[in-house]
Parts: structure tokens; C-alpha cells; sequence
């Protein structure tokens, strides 16, 4: 199974934030969407989603459309997605929010079994599962966002810059779970990053956008690499 994005398009009123895109993310690989603001990451996310209407073309995980459909629809078809800014309930405990995220799902058991693979994930949780959300610092919120989204049991996660606004030490530790989680199982990861290096170091392989198009696509080292690449979106 392949997530693949065939000519796809996407208008914000009189702005093209995706134009014609497309390329395929395998089965159980990390790939990394980089590029500068306003490159068109975010809309790709959350047009995949359900969140944003695309204008023209196609994208498929499998045999299911993800451009027709609500955002829910597509969570029971295996497709979570944790969108910028730590997208927790703050009113909810830890525990809450990791539960609310199998609500749909029919095993008591099956869930309990994931929520231990998610607290063995981030051990930092476990410690905090009677707290509420809002007292989190922001890079527990991003491990319980990136959790609760794995309670759900996807198959396919968009992780939208999960390093936002966070501590080099936290970034670290988040990226390095992201690869873990692609490792321990069957999940497949595409991950939209404004840190591109952090980002390109973890992943399989790499997907620079430029003004809604591909400016390069490849494996993630040989990007890395690239004089040209490195000079104009890794800052060396």
C-alpha cells in the first residue's frame, strides 16, 4: 500500500498553494516534505487530510480517496494527522486525550495494548497521565498529540512540524521517536518540516517543495549532499 499523489492542485481563492503535484510515499518509509513558508506544505497535509478541498487531481492511500470524504472518514481508512501546534485538548488529562484518541475504535483491549506502546514511546507521558493537557510543557503537548494520533492505529500519519517552537534537545528527542515508530511498525510517515536538516537526517527519503511544486525529490542523504540543495534549504 502507497500513498499516491497524481497532478494534484490546490487553489486558496486566487492563490495556487499546490500546483500539479506528484510522487508516491511507500509502504513503512519516513518521508520529509521541506521547503521555505508558503512553499505549500501545510495545505498538502491537510488536503490529505480532508481539511482543505483540492481544486484538481488525485491522492490515494490504497484503495481509499483521501480528496473525497470528511477528515473522520479518513482517520477509520488508517490515515491520523497531527496538524501545527501541538493539537491537544487542554481541558482533558493525558489520559483523556490518548483515550479520545480510540474513541472509534472497537477492542477495549486492542486499545490498551496501544496506549502502552505509546507510553513506552514516551515514557514522559506515563508520568503524567492524571495531568491535564494545559500543564504540559510544549514538547509534552507534541508527544501527546503525536501519541493520541497513534492511538487511533494509522496506517498512514502526516505529521505537520511536529519541532515547532521547541527546545533543540526536545527536537531531538521527537524526531528520533518518529523514526522509531517507523522502525518498531507498520506505520508510514509523511512529515512536513520547516526543520529541514533535522528533518532530511531522519527520513528515507526527501521532497522539496518550491511555490507548490517539486524542486527536488530523492533520497533523503543524497539531498543532504546536494551543494545546491544544502546552499538554498540547509543553510551550509
Amino acid at each position: 500500500m502507497s500513498l499516491i499523489i497524481r497532478n494534484l492542485t490546490v487553489d486558496h481563492g486566487a492563490i495556487r498553494a499546490i500546483n500539479n503535484l506528484s510522487f508516491i510515499v511507500e509502504k513503512r518509509r519516513l518521508t520529509a516534505v521541506i521547503g521555505a513558508n508558503g512553499a505549500g506544505k501545510s495545505t498538502l497535509l491537510r488536503t490529505l487530510s480532508g481539511l482543505n478541498p483540492a481544486t484538481s487531481g488525485k491522492a490515494s492511500w490504497g484503495d481509499h480517496n483521501l480528496l473525497k470524504g470528511k477528515a473522520e472518514k479518513h482517520v477509520r481508512n488508517g490515515v491520523s494527522h497531527v496538524s501545527e501546534g501541538k493539537s491537544v485538548i487542554p481541558e482533558l488529562t493525558v489520559e483523556e486525550n490518548l483515550d479520545l484518541g480510540a474513541l472509534w475504535r472497537g477492542s477495549r483491549k486492542e486499545s490498551e495494548a496501544t496506549k502502552k506502546y505509546v507510553l513506552e514511546l514516551f515514557p514522559r507521558l506515563g508520568e503524567r497521565l492524571k495531568q491535564r493537557a494545559d500543564t504540559l510543557s510544549g514538547g509534552e503537548r507534541q508527544m501527546l498529540a503525536i501519541g493520541r494520533s497513534l492511538m487511533a492505529k494509522p496506517d498512514l500519519l502526516l505529521l505537520d512540524e511536529p519541532s515547532l517552537g521547541l527546545a533543540p534537545l526536545v527536537v531531538e528527542q521527537i524526531f528520533q521517536t518518529i523514526r522509531d515508530v517507523v522502525n518498531s511498525s507498520s506505520v508510514t510517515v509523511l512529515l512536513v518540516e520547516q526543520n529541514a536538516m533535522g528533518a532530511l537526517k531522519i527520513a528515507d527519503i526527501g521532497v522539496v517543495l518550491n511555490l507548490g511544486k517539486i524542486a527536488a525529490i530523492g533520497p533523503a542523504a543524497d539531498l543532504i549532499a546536494d551543494p545546491a540543495i544544502r546552499a538554498a534549504y540547509l543553510g551550509f
